[in-house]
């Protein structure tokens, strides 16, 4: 079995092209959404976030992410904190996830931390899709109806983009330019031809 990573910045499209993998019947783990549940539903996170932010946090039963944000990214060494309160955890559940998935020739997970997190330690292959700056802007912009520097705050906490294309064994261009259907189908042929050796 052959796991393979899909990583980009924020607004660069990993999640479509995640289900372009999913509609080829490749299963992918979804880090930021089994996150979101595991940060509401995980007691072990609960008390750490508590413990770093107060009560308030989780006031209603359920974490309040708007807060958890501020706080978060006010802070750098914070951000910090959460991601090594939380990814361990996640790491975890990722491994166990591909146990029930074994069967599968290739299984992928999408996180927007592939490498800040670690996640690299337990992949054969990564796939960055890479999208400029300005697109990226745009699309976040818009879908999340909130401004330019917010995004682009959000931005600087995570590896630059450069980076994560040096470090990829994949890109998938999404700025308009290539068929992102062509250039899926090509990469899962050539872990699928990888995976049979």
């Amino acid at each position: 079995m052959i796991t393979a990573g899909i990583t980009g910045g924020i607004g660069s499209g990993k999640s479509v092209v995640s289900e372009l993998f999913r509609l080829h019947g490749i299963p992918v783990f979804d880090a930021d959404s089994e996150a979101k549940q595991l940060n509401d539903t995980s007691t072990v996170i609960r008390k750490e976030l508590t413990a770093l932010f107060g009560k308030d946090l989780y006031a209603g039963g359920s974490l309040n992410r708007k807060q958890l944000a501020t706080l978060m990214f006010a802070d750098r060494q914070k951000v910090e904190a959460v991601n090594a309160i939380v990814h361990p955890i996640l790491a975890r559940h990722f491994l166990d996830w591909c146990s029930l998935h074994q069967n599968h020739p290739v299984v992928m997970i999408e996180a927007a931390l592939l490498f800040e997190a670690g996640f690299v330690r337990y992949l054969d292959k990564v796939i960055t899709v890479f999208a400029p700056k300005s697109i990226r802007l745009a699309r976040v912009t818009q879908r999340d109806h909130t401004t330019r520097e917010a995004v682009e705050e959000r931005m600087k906490h995570q590896m630059p983009e450069e980076e994560k294309v040096e470090r990829s064994d994949y890109v998938i261009h999404n700025d308009g330019s290539q068929s992102l259907i062509l250039q899926t189908a090509t990469i899962l042929d050539d872990l699928l031809r990888i995976e049979e050796q």
